[in-house]
């Protein structure tokens, strides 16, 4: 264990987060008795924080976010077939339409329920990267590049702050499509007959002008956040 922790030591001490500082003390103590106080300032805990740069891993949540939307976007455009059939069917086991349409209202449930935990990840990787910048600004000598960084700073935290509402306004606006959805699918659980289908007809035009609606909204989202990796790339 001295062997491992002298190895150790100089590459986490490079890392100046607060879950390499825990790690160095874990290696410390033993790697037995120690354990990471309740409370801590640091919700999230990724193991990617350890070993990237803020800004690497403020790049790799973005990702994450736009490819768990991207996801989304083909769910909820699948349930929106799915549903089409149902309205269309014309014969044969309607029970089985149902299970197809339930399956597809579940996984775009699970998609956009993944969307709010991505969201997190990003807003908390944009903090660490903004903290870490704003207080290096003050170790500047040169005023001209001072001001140059102060408005690279600026300027990231604002579109942080644009693509952060963007995405949260795309997971607010799942909730009452997939309300929509839901009570189809609960109505015709109980109802497998004509009537039902009747009554889904009524309410296709406004579930796929509601479905249109997020979809356009999630990929004006996915354009913001590639825009957003483009710039931290550059």
């Amino acid at each position: 264990m001295p062997r491992l922790f002298a190895a150790l030591l100089p590459i986490l001490m490079k890392k100046r987060s607060w879950l390499a500082i825990a790690v160095v003390a874990w290696l410390a103590f033993g790697g037995s008795s120690f354990s990471l106080p309740s409370g801590s300032l640091m919700p999230d805990m990724g193991i990617d924080r350890l070993w990237k740069e803020p800004r690497d891993v403020l790049v790799d949540r973005v990702e994450d976010a736009r490819d768990v939307q991207q996801e989304t976007v083909e769910q909820f455009q699948t349930a929106m077939e799915k549903f089409k059939a149902v309205v269309n069917f014309d014969g044969g086991e309607l029970e089985a339409q149902y299970e197809q349409l339930n399956s597809a209202y579940e996984r775009s449930a699970d998609r956009a329920k993944d969307i709010g935990a991505r969201i997190d990840k990003v807003t908390s990787a944009a903090n660490t990267l903004l903290d870490e910048w704003r207080g290096e600004l003050k170790d500047y000598h040169d005023p001209k590049l001072r001001r140059v960084a102060e408005r690279q700073f600026d300027e990231t935290r604002t579109r942080a702050e644009k693509l952060i509402a963007s995405m949260r306004a795309v997971e607010q606006r799942t909730e009452p499509v997939l309300a929509l959805f839901r009570d189809q699918v609960l109505y015709l659980k109980h109802n497998l007959n004509a009537r039902a289908i009747n009554a889904l007809d009524a309410e296709r035009d406004r579930i796929q002008q509601d479905v249109d609606g997020l979809i356009a909204e999630m990929q004006a989202a996915i354009d913001e956040a590639n825009a957003f990796i483009d710039a931290l790339k550059a």
